[in-house]
């Protein structure tokens, strides 16, 4: 039987999780495979996936958001076969950023001008769809550093938008 790979947060910031990844047992271990998970706004869950060559590893993940909860998963791919997953769960430190405020503004029948206020020199997510069922499953999106977007949408459609 394959083991779960052994996750072990080695430390975390305001922007940053680094954590190390091993086997307890003598399987040849060819790679792993991570996935971060984290929610945007209660509404729409986020993942971030990783794949790391070699037996161990230290990873850093950067560009989190301050005082968030990630979910880290993992698995080792071996000359067996793939093992089960293995779960972490961390917050990351500092104080939450304060959610933008938006506002959206038709330009015409297909455009979208949409502004947010909030702090600077970081990456925002648009996020856009007809309901909030496909909000919550797979919204159209994009990202930027600006605090505003033109967004493109299809010819009367009423649309909902997070950022």
């Amino acid at each position: 039987v394959i083991p779960p790979p052994v996750i072990h947060i080695e430390s975390y910031s305001e922007d940053s999780v680094s954590f190390s990844l091993k086997m307890t047992t003598n399987i040849k271990v060819s790679g792993y495979v991570v996935n971060i998970y984290w929610t945007f706004d209660s509404h729409r869950q986020e993942k971030r996936t990783l794949v790391i060559e070699g037996e161990k590893s230290i990873q850093k993940v950067a560009n989190l958001t301050a005082h968030t909860p990630y979910e880290i998963s993992a698995w080792a791919k071996t000359e067996l076969g793939d093992s089960p997953l293995s779960f972490v769960h961390v917050v990351t430190g500092g104080t939450r950023p304060v959610s933008p405020s938006l506002k959206a503004k038709a330009i015409n029948q297909t455009a979208v001008e949409c502004s947010w206020t909030g702090p600077r020199n970081v990456i925002y997510g648009i996020f856009y769809a007809t309901s909030f069922l496909e909000l919550y499953r797979s919204p159209h999106n994009s990202t930027t550093s600006a605090h505003n977007a033109t967004v493109l949408v299809q010819r009367d459609e009423q649309y909902l938008f997070l950022v």
